[in-house]
């Protein structure tokens, strides 16, 4: 057994903001399945919002934030994280992270504007934010003496007190149980403090912008633990995601139409090739929220009979393209397409879990001990749509806030913790079980659980998903667990939130669209789940 003050599942932006806050004073682990800079962090292109410019306002930032979310965003919520934004990247600057500078700017920085922003308010560093603040605080993680970093290590389960026994106390997370991948063998991590940092569960569908590490661990290991979720029904589909057979899950950032891309119908549309659409969808056309355009890109591939649609920004000057969007330009034209001269083919995908585990605003959730931070946490951001750049925002001010309120909570009475049963010991003979169940999940959920839902294609998800969680179940019982399977296990627990959500919710709002309930309830409730009560 392995004894520390705070486990950290997950290496993005909220778990290394975290574990950095922390180890001053606690002796922190980070549990990465694979190498610390492969989450969604590390992709992330467009930047953090935050209020900046003496021109912008808290206010307008909440504003705009309460109508992405159409009416489902907690305001408190809302309000504590925009306030707490500016302190954030003043955090990152002193970090040492490159964000773009702009010498005319207040801060020193170029600001951009993105969907939904009434104000240029979007820092970035260049467009591979995400990776440029991934970087600067990994070498920091690498260094600090007091983390210890567990890369390539897979959680399996949560260990709570309520599993073990009477003799454990009251209910009370005390750690977990975790899988060195490349040597199989399986490790007891025993926490004060365990901290789900694990991203969202787009991998759950068949398309998605997220990385292969997306697949929901934090969200099902928590619900497995007892804990609440919320709002599992609004998945975000991103607008964008570059469209090619050579090009998987790359997304063209929001910061594209923010500086002036123009969405077109492409040379399959025939006579009407090369004309906007999205005027006719939103008086806010390309500026608009990102459901709004998904469902209109959606509506016109189904309505032409469309693979997908133009993103044209040739208009802008070559070198403003270049030096603005470098790595979509490289990428772009690794693959025969030049920016400045053509526009990007592209599709929606999924792209953002807007619900998670409950938590309130130090990350805690409903079992002492364990703590919820970014995309695997709903605090009430992000509501019915998140809006662009307000994750990171979230990842970073929510992280201090956890670190913060650990540090104030008493140290815990230590106990030996049992060690992982390794009497399922057979390997198993059928790795195609694995392959097949996950691509047939995955194809279920695209199918029938998409941008456009029906009752009746909610049901047969949920039939599907209810049968393939049984098979599932019993092979997770007989076999040697591998990163595959528990992946798996995590996918269609989350699934079977995800689809047990959207059906509970009898109107279309936000990012669930229902033809059986195309009309908004004027009462805006957020959709809550215990397993408690079995729902």
């Amino acid at each position: 057994m392995k004894k520390f003050d705070v486990a950290i599942v997950g290496s993005g932006l909220a778990g290394l903001s975290v574990a950095l806050h922390l180890a001053q004073t606690r002796k922190v682990v980070v549990v990465s399945k694979r190498a610390l800079l492969d989450g969604a962090s590390n992709w992330a292109q467009g930047g953090i919002a935050a209020v900046l410019d003496s021109n912008d306002s808290h206010e307008q930032h909440i504003a705009d934030t309460l109508t992405a979310g159409a009416g489902l965003c907690d305001e408190g919520a809302t309000r504590y994280i925009v306030e707490h934004g500016r302190e954030a990247i003043e955090w990152l600057i002193s970090q040492g992270v490159p964000f773009t500078p702009d010498a005319s700017a207040e801060l020193g920085f170029h600001l951009t504007r993105e969907g939904g922003h009434s104000q240029r308010r979007i820092i970035h560093a260049a467009d591979a934010t995400g990776h440029a603040v991934q970087v600067t605080l990994e070498e920091k993680v690498r260094a600090h003496p007091n983390i210890t970093l567990l890369e390539h290590h897979c959680a399996i389960d949560l260990i709570t007190a309520d599993k073990l026994g009477t003799r454990h106390g009251p209910p009370r997370c005390l750690g977990l149980y975790v899988q060195d991948v490349q040597s199989g063998k399986v490790l007891t991590i025993a926490a004060d403090h365990t901290v789900l940092a694990t991203g969202g569960a787009g991998k759950v569908y068949l398309y998605t912008t997220n990385p292969d590490t997306a697949t929901g661990d934090g969200i099902a290991m928590a619900w497995r633990a007892g804990c609440r979720v919320a709002n599992m029904e609004f998945i975000q589909f991103h607008p964008t995601c570059l469209y090619h057979p050579y090009a998987k899950s790359f997304l063209i950032s929001e910061a594209v139409r923010g500086e002036g891309g123009l969405l077109k119908l492409p040379v399959e549309a025939g006579t009407a090739a090369g004309t906007r659409f999205m005027v006719a969808h939103d008086d806010r056309a390309e500026l608009a929220p990102r459901d709004i355009v998904a469902r209109a890109i959606d509506a016109e591939m189904k309505k032409r009979g469309l693979d997908y649609v133009d993103l044209d920004i040739s208009h802008q000057a070559p070198e403003f393209l270049r030096s603005h969007f470098p790595t979509i330009y490289a990428r772009c034209m690794e693959l025969g397409i030049d920016i400045t001269r053509q526009p990007i083919p592209v599709v929606p995908a999924v792209h953002f879990t807007c619900g998670g585990v409950v938590t309130d605003l130090a990350g805690s959730t409903d079992l002492p001990g364990l703590y919820a931070v970014g995309e695997t946490a709903y605090t009430g951001l992000h509501g019915a749509n998140r809006l662009a750049s307000n994750s990171l925002l979230e990842c970073l001010v929510l992280g201090r806030a956890a670190a913060k309120h650990i540090e104030r909570q008493p140290k815990q009475q230590s106990m030996p913790l049992p060690a992982w049963d390794e009497s399922r010991v057979t390997d198993a003979d059928e790795e195609v079980v694995i392959t097949n169940n996950w691509d047939e999940l995955r194809r279920s959920m695209w199918n029938y659980v998409g941008i456009v839902r029906t009752t009746k294609r909610l049901e047969r998800a949920q039939h599907r998903i209810r049968l393939l969680k049984e098979e599932i179940d019993e092979y997770y019982a007989h076999f040697r667990i591998t990163r595959d399977l528990l992946e798996l296990r995590n996918l269609v627990e989350v699934a079977s939130l995800i689809v047990n959500s959207a059906l509970s919710r009898r109107e279309s709002r936000g990012l669930h669209y229902s033809r059986d309930y195309p009309a908004t309830l004027p009462k805006a409730l957020p959709t809550v789940l215990s397993p408690r009560r079995n729902i």
